[in-house]
């Protein structure tokens, strides 16, 4: 008879584990909201969403850009930067449509007086994914921004 309790106490225990592993593995996962110190400069933001990028970590390495974007809106290269990577990134995740208006909105920064000074690799980068996304079927060629549209 004991040797029928330690089976299955055995088999309760391994059951257990089965059920907290992923348990465990989604919590490992789950990221929250990303902390930057305030004295952290632009090219270590920059690195860190790479880093997080690289790792899949998509929305932590969308957040260190939207962070980018908030600290230094008056800096129009790590605008457009950030502008460009957290449109690519939404391309990386299949949000195409989210991919779509932000590479529009990017873009149109290049229709205006100051586009001369923009750094041209991200129009480059942008209108080379767009045409990616088009010829995959994956976007229409009509702007998915409302404001675009109209």
């Amino acid at each position: 008879m004991t040797a029928y309790r330690d089976i299955e106490f055995s088999m309760k225990r391994f059951f257990l584990i089965c059920l907290l592993i992923p348990v465990f593995f989604i919590a490992a996962c789950a990221s929250g909201p990303i902390v930057v110190p305030d004295d952290m400069s632009p090219s270590e933001i920059i690195q860190r969403a790479q880093e997080a990028s690289d790792r899949n970590r998509f929305d932590d390495a969308k957040q260190y850009y939207e962070i980018l974007l908030e600290r230094h809106s008056t800096n129009i290269d790590l605008v457009c930067t950030a502008e460009y990577e957290i449109a690519f990134l939404n391309y990386k995740q299949k949000n195409f449509t989210e991919a779509q208006t932000g590479f529009e909105q990017l873009l149109a920064r290049y229709e205006g007086p100051d586009a001369v000074f923009l750094p041209q690799h991200f129009r480059i980068l942008a209108e080379k994914v767009m045409e990616k996304m088009t010829a995959d079927g994956n976007i229409q060629s009509e702007p998915a921004s409302v404001d675009a549209a109209e």
